[in-house]
């Protein structure tokens, strides 16, 4: 038996206002994006991403606050840093 793909991938319904809905048919329009499937597909996308990227973030900060820099450390990335800078040709 075959299967088409809208009966394999899951669909999620919504409402919006029609604001809106102008402002994503303005994005089809413009050539921006093939179908108000697809600036919802985009926008989703993009968040989940947004909000990955910031978890993982507070997790960088959380596992510094757990075990800071020692001064050694910290005195060490400086003096890379300013050998970097005094290699640079300006």
């Amino acid at each position: 038996m075959t299967s088409c793909y809208a009966e394999i991938v899951p669909q999620l319904v919504t409402r919006i206002d029609d604001e809106t809905a102008a402002a994503i048919d303005a994005l089809v329009d413009a050539g921006d994006f093939a179908s108000r499937s697809d600036v919802v597909r985009a926008g989703v996308l993009r968040l989940i991403d947004e909000r990955r990227r910031q978890a993982i973030g507070d997790e960088i900060v959380a596992g510094y606050q757990r075990t800071p820099e020692t001064v050694e450390e910290l005195a060490a990335a400086e003096a890379n840093a300013r050998a970097m800078i005094a290699d640079e040709p300006w």
